[in-house]
């Protein structure tokens, strides 16, 4: 699976590779270049690319996290609102409440996938990654209306970010229910923690969303890489070209395999940039 969408560089790289060899081969004329300097070359990216790709893990594995508090915070919230909202047409309250902030999850998961120019906008595997979603109204609407009233939903349908808009209104209904007395002010104070955690892990990962990847780092990969895989069949054909006929011809082989493995590297590193 792994190679199947990452295939290209492998095919490129042995046409390359071939080409080159062939060349050689017929016309008798090698243009080798020692494999030491290339080697140094080879050494260089992979330490760039071990940067870019600890970086994007990091930004990765930030946003699990992340996404861990969130997942955390909700089932307090669930509990707190079953057991501090209390009198008459609780269960009611309890349903608008818990329903209010499962929109408010829902809301945040549309907006992250919303893709940035810096984005790729083909994930690498359909089965395993969400697809981006453009469509941001429409399916937000879909997925929400059962959770929000009409006017809900008509005050966030056109706010830049509904998801802090819903919190906003989770905010003012908590307070209505402390003024009609279903629960008193330490509750309150607990649900006011809670509303402040879910107002800065969505801060947190829209962080994230909203600052790329520096570009002296993401893009610079991407040309080393080609530059060092430029020169890997030059390298190995000075190691190749006094070997037995057959064992001449594994070089173009070997190269793609090179070359396939650093341009993995750095497009595992590229796709991981962005989590969402």
């Amino acid at each position: 699976m792994t190679f199947n969408w990452s295939k290209m560089p492998f095919i490129y790289g042995f046409a390359y590779s071939f080409a080159i060899s062939l060349a050689s081969y017929l016309l008798n004329f090698y243009i080798a270049v020692p494999w030491q300097p290339i080697s140094i070359i080879g050494i260089a990216v992979a330490f760039y690319l071990g940067f870019k790709n600890n970086s994007s893990y990091d930004r990765t594995w930030e946003a699990r996290k992340i996404w861990g508090s969130i997942v955390n915070n909700s089932r307090t919230f669930g509990a707190a609102v079953v057991t501090f909202v209390q009198g008459e047409n609780a269960e009611e309250i309890h349903k608008e409440l818990i329903y209010r902030h499962i929109a408010w999850i829902t809301s945040l998961r549309h907006q992250l996938r919303l893709s940035r120019p810096w984005e790729h906008d083909v994930r690498l595997n359909e089965k395993y990654a969400p697809t981006v979603c453009e469509d941001y109204f429409v399916q937000l609407e879909d997925d929400i209306k059962q959770f929000l009233t009409d006017e809900e939903m008509n005050f966030i349908e056109h706010k830049t970010n509904g998801a802090t808009q819903i919190v906003k209104i989770q905010s003012q209904r908590l307070q209505e229910l402390r003024d009609q007395e279903f629960f008193e002010d330490f509750r309150h104070m607990e649900f006011h923690t809670l509303i402040t955690n879910c107002y800065a892990d969505q801060g947190k990962l829209e962080r994230i969303k909203d600052f790329p990847f520096p570009r002296q780092y993401a893009s610079t990969a991407i040309w080393l890489t080609f530059v060092f895989c430029a020169f890997v069949p030059f390298g190995l054909l000075d190691i190749f070209k006094n070997l037995d006929s057959w064992m001449y011809w594994l070089g173009p082989l070997i190269s793609a395999l090179i070359i396939w493995i650093f341009f993995l590297m750095e497009r595992i590193g590229d796709y991981s940039e962005n989590p969402f």
